[in-house]
């Protein structure tokens, strides 16, 4: 069965470029979010196996979004994308659940290996 992923990013083409590459490697994704309060409502919705995450949202930072995440299902995977690449963004991203850290631009090959590892 494929493992099923959720994209949040407000770049249509950030989603469009993950989309291609996690669909090509053999995932399901089950849903894109241009902000916060969409991402939170297809979390809930299509209970992902992984939620790829932007920390800058239009509506919402990330790190609220993942913390919301983990309130409404503790055991959810997610991984932060973005191109903020302060390690205070990345320490309290992972001191509230999320499992890895990708700093935008990104190879296909990292996207890929974060995502697997994450999914084991």
């Amino acid at each position: 069965m494929k493992k099923r992923i959720l994209i949040v990013d407000d770049s249509f083409y950030m989603r469009t470029m993950l989309k291609n590459m996690l669909t090509d490697a053999g995932y399901e994704v089950v849903g894109e979010a241009p902000n916060g309060q969409t991402a939170l409502q297809l979390a809930k919705e299509t209970n992902p196996d992984l939620v790829t995450l932007d920390v800058i949202l239009p509506d919402n930072t990330g790190l609220d979004v993942l913390k919301g995440i983990k309130q409404d299902n503790p055991d959810m995977k997610v991984i932060i994308v973005s191109a903020v690449g302060q390690e205070v963004i990345v320490n309290e991203a992972i001191e509230h659940g999320a499992l890895a850290y990708i700093v935008k631009p990104f190879s296909e090959e990292k996207v890929l290996e974060t995502v697997g590892n994450a999914l084991k």
